[in-house]
């Protein structure tokens, strides 16, 4: 009986002193290796997470030899290893006293992960939302080495002109978001920017031509959110694409992104040269005009002819780096830092004829050159917490940003011959500018889950934004030296202020899903010209009155209302929809919009601001229609919109002539009574099998446009259209065809008609070293045809124009994806577009 007592007294004290001993550190190895090749795998993801509330407790990321070590406390815990592409392994309940060699451990490749990547990633997809379109471009070969706007030029219902404007639905008042937030990525509204950025950071494309009551009511035509790339994927991985080009282009951009669970590091930094030769031509007939007397005045010259040679040497250098940390399981904290920095140098030689009585009797070349720096850096921190898994969260942004830009111009003309006995000299003249801006934002959301299907959303945006243009104008003088002018150089202090509070709900009762929204904005607009002129000098100058100080306030009240209809009922085989939606937008006039004082590339044809732009208001409408029948996908709407204050441009008489008399052609912006503009777009999407795949949408549309301006009325209706096409075919050996074909229709409004416009690109592709690298070789308009061809008719001339903004180009690329399977990369890329309605802002 002792024995037996004396035992169970040593069990107990022994089992009483090793739990009241502190857990010790022990050490855990292992190798993980791909089952099917026995090759070891990089940074495969190991961690260990407690059994009783799973908390992840520690975790790493095998080296080059797919070697791990960790070190933790004794204790049980359910362990997961995870490569991309292969199925997860998960180990549970593994009670760990002492260190522990777990020896191999095989993966085994997920086949269904992969099918399901190939059949999602590489077709263009279309995801209908309630108040969205979100189009997955596929994996788009005519914009490799390319840029955002030419990624852009692909999305159904957008449009990119010679210019860079971006347009939607043939509406060039569109609003351009990154991330759903205004960004210097963006360049502050400045669309021209985004032909600088690399089209390979686009991770979709957002079309949201009704825009919910989440979004800023700017843009009467709607908004482009473009999401750029993020990966989420555990472990390290990346790419390096470089691009080698003719006109002059070369380039390399660096993704690197590291993941664990608890923080995400990602980046993209690129750098590009390159040259972007542009032309145009003008050739301008000028009328007799009648003086104050009514005597018939003929003109100095009664043509003048302008042939413009444009070389623009760029290099930009981009970098985009950030973190998200895992502050718990269900919150985080995203920091960001974007830095833009361009060094640009354009020479431009324009020679210009003058006839008269058709004799060509006066010649000059005008020699331009101008060199600019533009700094532009963003800082953005974003907070969320999600306070369940329903969908109830709270997210808070902050975001910087400032952009710095010094522009240095120098003008030089001179006569190649004239008829005149004794010419006066044309006087040089140099031009000093610099523009600073910034930028601030706050943002609240909160979104909270009601009931089944049920979503209700609030939140608050404040907007602040200044900006400063120092303008100096320095002419010779007679003596050869150069003065500053008075009457020209000026300061302009521009800020807008917005503050803005919005909610919204949404709720889906059998087959409708609606989405109901109010905002309310207050806007503040105000500016500051200092000049040397008076204000009668500066009304005399302009030709109409003209505020040099104003402070203009104004409160918006904007509706949303969005409702989708399903035809298809409860089929899972089938998708059929019907959607409609009506907001109420505005278009707020731009800082460049409003500066008065006119621009100087061209002596006879000037641009100008206009200090009394008011914003203008738009209602919109639109009905649309979606079907799928397996792999053929049908998009289709019809829209009407009427705006209020239209802002257009008209081009006018100054009443000015140059020293050599030429009479001297504004542009202007003005707003007109009423824009009213009904329109239909069409989109099919076909992918018959794995090796072919189309893609086409058309868009015809009507505008009709009421006011006066200086008493001159500028009523007009026109019809115009625009289409594009795109195949790709898969052939043989793992080479890729595509062909990208746009035409956009002739074009009328009051004073101009513009052509129709063709272009087509061609790209291949051929997949090589194991499939982890991607050669391309791309041809961006084949015929060297996206020339945008112009005649402009007035009571005082006509002019035929011709422009080319950017000329035929040739590029090779070559992508290279370390720790990352092509297939995966690619859906990591283009999102997964499952076709969800969901009540997503």
């Amino acid at each position: 009986m002792n024995k037996y007592l004396l035992l169970a007294l040593t069990f107990i004290f022994t089992s009483v002193s090793l739990s009241a001993q502190p857990d010790k550190n022990i050490t855990v190895t292992g190798k993980v290796i791909d089952q099917s090749s026995k090759q070891p795998l990089e940074y495969a993801t190991i961690a260990f997470y407690s059994t009783n509330d799973n908390q992840l407790v520690t975790g790493g990321v095998t080296d080059e030899n797919g070697n791990f070590e960790l070190t933790l406390k004794s204790g049980i815990y359910n362990v997961t290893i995870e490569f991309m592409s292969f199925k997860k392994k998960t180990l549970s309940n593994q009670q760990l006293s002492s260190s522990k060699d777990f020896g191999t451990i095989s993966l085994e490749p997920s086949t269904e992960a992969l099918d399901e990547v190939e059949i999602i990633a590489e077709k263009t997809t279309v995801e209908i939302q309630l108040d969205k379109k979100i189009y997955n471009i596929g994996k788009d070969l005519t914009t490799a080495g390319g840029t955002v706007s030419d990624a852009l030029n692909n999305v159904p219902s957008v449009s990119v002109d010679v210019e860079g404007a971006i347009s939607l639905r043939g509406n060039e008042n569109v609003r351009i978001l990154i991330n759903g937030k205004p960004s210097a990525m963006a360049g502050f509204g400045d669309t021209n920017l985004l032909s600088q950025l690399p089209a390979e950071a686009i991770e979709r494309v957002e079309v949201i031509t009704s825009p919910s009551a989440r979004y800023d009511a700017e843009g009467t035509a709607g908004i482009l959110n473009i999401i750029l790339r993020q990966k989420e994927t555990l472990g390290f991985n990346g790419s390096v694409n470089l691009t080698v080009g003719h006109p002059d282009n070369v380039s390399t951009n660096f993704n690197l992104n590291y993941r664990t669970e608890k923080y995400n590091l990602f980046s993209n930094v690129g750098w590009r040269y390159f040259d972007a030769p542009r032309i145009s031509f003008n050739d301008a007939t000028y009328f007799p005009t009648l003086d104050e007397d009514g005597n018939v005045v003929q003109p100095t010259y009664d043509r003048v002819r302008e042939d413009q040679d444009v070389e623009r040497l760029n290099r930009n250098y981009n970098a985009n780096v950030g973190m998200e940390y895992f502050l718990s399981k269900k919150t985080s904290l995203t920091g960001s830092i974007f830095y833009r920095y361009g060094s640009d140098a354009d020479l431009s030689l324009n020679t210009s004829d003058r006839f008269s009585n058709g004799s060509n009797v006066e010649r000059t070349l005008r020699r331009e050159k101008q060199t600019e720096s533009d700094n532009s850096y963003q800082i953005s921190l974003n907070y969320i917490t999600k306070f369940d898994d329903k969908g109830h969260q709270l997210t808070a942004d902050f975001q910087y940003e400032n952009d710095k830009e010094d522009q240095y111009t120098n003008y030089n003309e001179f006569y190649v011959f004239t008829n005149q006995m004794d010419p006066e000299n044309i006087a040089r003249e140099q031009i000093f500018t610099t523009e600073d801006q910034n930028e601030f934002l706050f943002q609240v959301d909160y979104v909270k889950p009601l009931g089944e299907n049920g979503r209700f959303e609030a939140g608050y945006r404040g907007n602040f934004q200044n900006q400063v243009t120092d303008y100096k104008l320095e002419q010779e003088d007679t003596n050869g030296n150069y003065v500053v002018n008075d009457t020209l150089t000026n300061i302009f202090d521009y800020t807008q202020n917005i503050n803005a509070i919005y909610s919204q709900y949404g709720n889906k009762i059998g087959r409708f899903s609606y989405l109901l929204g109010l905002r309310f904005e207050q806007t503040q607009l105000k500016g500051d010209i200092s000049s040397l002129l008076t204000q009668d000098e500066l009304q005399e100058a302009f030709g109409f009155p003209i505020e040099t100080k104003f402070d203009n306030k104004f409160f918006g009240v904007f509706p949303t209302v969005n409702i989708i209809y399903n035809l298809a009922g409860s089929q899972e085989d089938s998708e059929e929809n019907l959607s409609f939606g009506y907001n109420r937008r505005v278009n707020r006039p731009r800082s460049w919009f409003i500066n008065p004082f006119p621009s100087r590339s061209s002596r006879t044809n000037v641009f100008q601001g206009n200090p009394n732009l008011d914003p203008a208001f738009a209602s919109a409408f639109d009905l649309g229609y979606l079907k799928r029948w397996g792999e053929l996908t049908l998009t289709s709407s019809v829209y009407y919109q009427y705006e209020s204050d239209s802002v257009e441009w008209v081009e006018e008489n100054t009443g000015y002539q140059t020293s050599d008399g030429i009479d001297i052609i504004r542009t202007i912006p003005v707003n007109l009574s009423s824009n009213t503009r009904i329109g239909g777009e069409l989109g099919l999407m076909y992918n018959p099998t794995k090796w072919l795949r189309l893609n086409s949408s058309f868009n015809f549309f009507q505008f009709e446009t009421k006011g006066d301006f200086n008493d001159v009325n500028y009523d007009t209706k026109n019809t115009s259209w625009f289409a594009r096409f795109s195949s790709k075919v898969s052939l043989p050996w793992k080479i890729d065809w595509q062909t990208n074909a746009h035409y956009r229709g002739p074009q009328q409004d009051a004073q101009t008609y513009r052509k129709g416009m063709f272009a087509m690109d061609l790209a291949f592709s051929k997949e090589i070293m194991n499939d982890n690298a991607t050669i391309s070789l791309n041809v961006r308009d084949v015929f060297n045809s996206r020339k945008r061809l112009a005649t402009t008719t007035t009571d005082f001339f006509e002019r035929y124009s011709e422009n080319q903004w950017r000329q035929r180009s040739i590029n090779l690329s070559f992508i290279y994806r370390f720790n990352q399977q092509k297939r995966q990369q690619q859906r990591n890329g283009n999102g997964d577009m499952n076709g969800d309605m969901e009540f997503d802002g």
